[in-house]
């Protein structure tokens, strides 16, 4: 009968646990629809829904412009992407597309690749995208670092406001060199084709969407000023290089879906990019959906926005598209405009078709100028001043990561500047866990000895008159792990005069990694062959079991107390004898 209940209890957890599970993996579309979604909830979507595609419309053009590839890449991105994370994310709120944070990436990618190198990078990237949320790695964005997000992000700023001065200028350039101080080297030797009436469009574009902030901050900006432009540079027949001009007229269909050209060879070429696009998308899209619960008081689902994510690349490669992922500003103006549930998010990509088909020759009429200013609005909204500055107040390792991942990302790449700043703030941790963790003598024998008492444990000679001769007592404390495991092979070396008995207080290690299990088995066999037993005393379940686990524990020189006092009380004893 007891067994039976607990085989039933145990039967009843194991349901638990896999409701749970499959709950982290529901989209939040779903959760919606099954709470009650009523005919306001779906006006109220509308309205948010037709507000985003206004603000995304004209971003999505000059996104697409600014990574080096047409137009309309950018709103077909808009379309699948942003309709499928809506869909399938874990998020209420979110809002999927093109982003600022993509610039560099696929203008580098291009550049090396072609256009088939990048559609090959962002398959991968959704397939890794998948896996990680199938892995549940969603809660991992917490452990990547502040200066590091800071820095690249303040990078990819200054990358994209370079981008734009040929056409923030009307600069006459066959083509702009992807190299940052190569680039500013030919905009200075193209100063003098300077057009005076492209200077003029982008400072009234400008001028309309920062005045627009200040005093009418609820109107879409962006697309008032990209509409006033191309107004006026119809009217009075501007010599201002245009959307049509440049790349053509729009298709008024999306393409067909088709998988690109796959080979070995060329998933080898595009795998550093594929990872640095899943970590890109990963990363905003999971910060997006942490600011939109903090707007909405609700809780996203973080391995549900990883596999949709990843389905969003995944689809937006197979309709020719770009990377995509969720879109903080566009997250929180969907916010803003009354949003209820993700079906906003997919109207604003049906919205965004819809403008595709029926404004094509419209958005022919856009001039360059004026995307230009848009993109320095979210170059400069992407910057963070205010948060890089703080942070330049930071202990200087912190300081040391921001300004290497900031410089990196600007002059090199952005895969190597983020791979440089998460390695660089891997080691300044395990260098500041090192240095709190701590191997002293502790000779009082009291095991609730607090901090005011700090004094006492010092190795006094008093003190030492208190230990059992021949008994040596050491004091854990902090994690045991490769950082500090070293000096536990170091008292040996450090004792003076060899002791009969080893005495390790473990009371103060929350945890242990392998290479810290193997030093303590050395160290027990080490004192082993110098016939030295050794007393391990206050060890939790959580380091035994990896203790067993690695099999430094039980060994024949070692033997575990549930106390100090009762571990010391043993090793004088020993001692004597």
């Amino acid at each position: 009968m007891r067994s039976r209940s607990g085989r039933t209890i145990g039967v009843m957890t194991t349901a638990t646990r896999t409701a749970a599970l499959w709950q982290s993996f529901t989209p939040k579309l779903v959760t919606t629809l099954r709470e009650g979604y009523s005919l306001g909830d779906l006006r109220h979507d509308a309205v948010a829904g037709l507000t985003v595609a206004i603000v995304a419309l004209p971003l999505s053009l000059a996104l697409a412009i600014a990574s080096g590839t047409t137009p309309d890449k950018g709103l077909t991105t808009a379309i699948v992407a942003g309709f499928l994370i809506s869909a399938c994310g874990g998020s209420r709120v979110q809002i999927g597309g093109p982003t600022g944070a993509f610039v560099v990436v696929v203008f580098n990618v291009i550049a090396q690749h072609g256009y088939d190198g990048l559609l090959l990078a962002t398959l991968l990237a959704g397939l890794m995208l998948i896996v990680a949320g199938l892995a549940r790695l969603g809660t991992w964005v917490k452990y990547i670092p502040q200066p590091v997000i800071t820095g690249f992000t303040a990078g990819i700023a200054v990358v994209i406001f370079s981008s734009q001065i040929r056409d923030l200028f009307g600069l006459t350039m066959t083509n702009v060199p992807a190299d940052f101080i190569e680039k500013w080297l030919a905009y200075a030797r193209a100063l003098p084709t300077v057009n005076v009436a492209s200077t003029g469009v982008a400072a009234g574009a400008l001028a309309i969407i920062v005045m627009l902030r200040r005093f009418a901050p609820k109107l879409p900006g962006f697309l008032i000023a990209v509409a006033v432009s191309s107004m006026l540079v119809w009217l009075f027949a501007l010599d201002v290089a245009t959307i049509g001009s440049r790349f053509g007229a729009l298709p008024r269909t999306l393409p067909v879906p088709h998988l690109p050209e796959i080979s070995w060879s060329a998933v080898k070429d595009v795998l550093p990019s594929a990872f640095t696009i899943a970590f890109l998308a990963g990363v905003e899209s999971l910060l997006s959906a942490v600011i939109a619960d903090g707007m909405t008081g609700r809780r996203h689902r973080s391995n549900a926005e990883l596999i949709a994510q990843g389905i969003a690349n995944f689809s937006s490669t197979l309709f020719g598209g770009l990377p995509a992922t969720g879109a903080i500003a566009r997250t929180a103006t969907n916010i803003r405009a009354g949003a209820r549930s993700p079906i906003s998010g997919m109207l604003h990509a049906g919205f965004i078709l819809i403008f595709m088909l029926a404004l094509g020759p419209l958005i022919a009429l856009i001039p360059l100028a004026s995307l230009a200013a848009v993109l320095v609005i979210v170059a400069w909204n992407m910057s963070e001043i205010d948060h890089f500055r703080h942070l330049m107040r930071a202990p200087a390792g912190d300081r040391v990561i921001l300004i290497l991942t900031f410089v990196l990302t600007v002059l090199i790449d952005l895969t190597v500047a983020i791979g440089v700043g998460v390695v660089l703030a891997a080691l300044m941790f395990m260098h500041r866990m090192a240095e709190v963790s701590a191997i002293r003598n502790r000779v009082s024998l009291d095991e609730d000895d607090d901090a005011e008492d700090e004094r006492s444990l010092s190795d006094t000679a008093e003190q030492r008159l208190r230990l059992p001769k021949g008994v040596e007592v050491y004091e854990l404390r902090g994690p045991l792990f490769f950082g500090v495991a070293e000096h536990l092979l170091d008292l040996l070396q450090r004792t003076g005069t060899r002791p009969r008995v080893y005495v390790l207080n473990l009371r103060e290690v929350p945890l242990v990694d392998a290479t810290g299990a193997s030093t303590l088995r050395d160290f027990i066999d080490r004192c082993k062959r110098r016939e030295i037993p050794v007393y391990i005393a206050g060890v939790s379940e959580r380091v035994a079991a990896t203790l067993r686990d690695m099999h430094a524990l039980p060994r024949e020189n070692a033997t575990v107390f549930e106390s100090l006092d009762v571990a010391v009380a043993r090793a004088a004893v020993e001692a004597k004898g």
